[in-house]
C-alpha cells in the first residue's frame, strides 16, 4: 500500500512539473480556468495550422492524466477495501435475524409478572394497626398493687368452693395441708397392732384432690412462656378456671349424689363422676394459687390463710387504724373474703344442691375473667 502512495505522489508530483514548465499556474485565475480546462480534458478549439504542433504538445498530457486517474482509482480500491469488507463482515444475516427475534422472544418470555398492588392494601392498615394495639395491650404487664378487686374474688372463690367439697366429703380443695395430713395419717395405720391395709373413700378423696391441685398448678406454668403478669394470660388462666369449674359442675350433676354428708365416715360423694368433680375442683385451686402467687402481693396464693395469719400478726402498723396501711388492709381483705365465700357457698348449696351452686361460681369465675382486663398496666420507670 506504501509502494502505492509513492507512485501516485511521484505521478502528481510529475503533472505539477508539467503544469510549472508549461508556465500555467495551479490554481488557475478565472481568465485561465477556461483555457486549463480545455487545454487538460477537453479537445482545444484552435485553427488549423496550429493543430498538428499542439497535438504534439497535448498528447503526454493525455496519457499522464489517464495514468493518474488509473493509480488514483487503483489506489481508492485498496484503501476502501478492508472498509468494505468489514461493513459487509457486520451486516446482518438472515440466520442472524432468526436467531435475534429467538433471543427477543425468550426474553419477553422470562419477564416477571407485573406486580399488581392490591386494592384492599389501604383498607387492611387500620385493621393490622387495630390488632396490633391489642395485641400490646394484651401483653403489658399489671400493676398487682392495683389489682386488690380480683385478688379478693379469688379468695371469694376459695371459700366458695371449698364449701361444696367439704360439706359432701370432709376434703378440702384448696387447703392441701389438712389432705397432707390425712394421707399421713392413712399410711400410719398400716404399723399399727390392727394391721388395717384397706384404702379408705375419705383417703382416696384426699389423694385424688392432692394429685390434680398439683395438675392445676402445673398448668399454671404456661403463663411463664406468656408472661405470668400479662392481662392476656390473667384472663386466659382464670378462663381455664371457668372451664374446669364448669366441667365440675356437670360431673356432680350427672352423678346424682347428695351434697351433704351424715358424718365423715360416710361421705356423700362416691362413684366415679364424684371423683371426676373432686378432680376438677381442685384443678381450679392450683391453678388460681399458682397465678396468685406469681404476682407477689399481699394476697399472696390466694389459698392459704396461715401464711397470711402468720402475716398479719407481724405487722409493724396493725393497730394503726387512722391510716390506710396496704400490707395490713389486703391482708384483712382475703381472710374475710374467704369467710364470706365459705359462707356464701353453704348458703348457697343448702337452696340449690352442688351442681347449682359449681354453676353460679362458674358464672363468677367467668366475671373475674373479664375482671383482669380492666386492671391498669404496670408504670415503666423512664431511667
Amino acid at each position: 500500500m506504501s509502494s502505492l502512495k509513492n507512485a501516485w505522489t511521484s505521478r502528481f508530483h510529475q503533472r505539477t512539473g508539467s503544469l510549472k514548465a508549461q508556465a500555467a499556474p495551479l490554481i488557475p485565475s478565472k481568465g485561465h480556468r477556461a483555457q486549463l480546462s480545455s487545454a487538460s480534458f477537453a479537445t482545444p478549439v484552435v485553427d488549423e495550422r496550429d493543430e498538428d504542433e499542439r497535438d504534439v504538445h497535448l498528447a503526454p498530457l493525455h496519457e499522464e492524466s489517464e495514468r493518474d486517474l488509473a493509480d488514483v482509482q487503483r489506489a481508492s480500491t485498496v484503501l476502501l477495501a478492508p472498509n468494505t469488507s468489514k461493513l459487509q463482515s457486520r451486516r446482518p444475516s438472515h440466520s442472524d435475524m432468526e436467531s435475534r427475534s429467538t433471543v427477543d422472544a425468550e426474553a419477553k418470555d422470562s419477564l416477571p409478572a407485573p406486580v399488581i398492588q392490591s386494592k384492599s392494601t389501604g383498607s387492611d392498615a387500620p385493621e393490622s394497626v387495630n390488632m396490633n394495639n391489642i395485641k400490646r395491650f394484651l401483653m403489658q404487664e399489671i400493676d398487682g398493687s392495683l389489682a386488690a378487686a380480683p385478688l379478693t374474688a379469688y379468695c371469694f372463690m376459695t371459700g366458695f368452693i371449698d364449701a361444696v367439697c367439704f360439706s359432701a366429703i370432709f376434703v378440702w380443695c384448696a387447703f392441701q395441708t389438712g389432705n397432707s395430713v390425712q394421707l399421713a395419717l392413712a399410711l400410719a395405720r398400716l404399723f399399727n397392732g390392727l394391721h388395717d391395709y384397706s384404702f379408705h373413700l375419705a383417703d382416696r378423696q384426699a389423694l385424688c384432690s392432692v394429685l390434680t391441685f398439683i395438675f392445676g398448678a402445673f398448668i399454671g406454668r404456661l403463663g411463664d412462656k406468656i408472661g405470668c403478669k400479662t392481662r392476656l394470660w390473667m384472663a386466659l388462666g382464670t378462663f381455664i378456671q371457668t372451664l374446669f369449674t364448669m366441667a365440675a359442675a356437670i360431673a356432680i350433676w350427672k352423678s346424682g349424689q347428695p351434697s351433704f354428708a351424715d358424718a365423715r365416715s360416710n361421705p356423700a360423694w362416691s362413684n366415679t363422676l364424684s371423683f371426676v368433680c373432686i378432680g376438677f375442683m381442685s384443678a381450679s385451686m392450683g391453678l388460681q394459687g399458682i397465678m396468685g402467687k406469681r404476682l407477689n402481693t399481699q394476697f399472696t396464693t390466694t389459698v392459704v390463710l396461715t401464711t397470711t395469719w402468720c402475716e398479719l400478726m407481724t405487722e409493724p402498723q396493725l393497730f394503726r387504724f387512722r391510716r390506710l396501711v396496704i400490707a395490713r388492709d389486703h391482708k384483712v381483705m382475703a381472710i374475710l373474703f374467704l369467710f364470706i365465700g365459705g359462707f356464701s357457698g353453704r348458703a348457697i348449696l343448702d337452696k340449690i344442691g352442688s351442681a347449682g351452686t359449681l354453676g353460679i361460681g362458674t358464672a363468677v369465675r367467668l366475671l373475674i375473667s373479664l375482671w383482669w382486663l380492666f386492671v391498669p398496666a404496670k408504670k415503666v420507670s423512664k431511667s
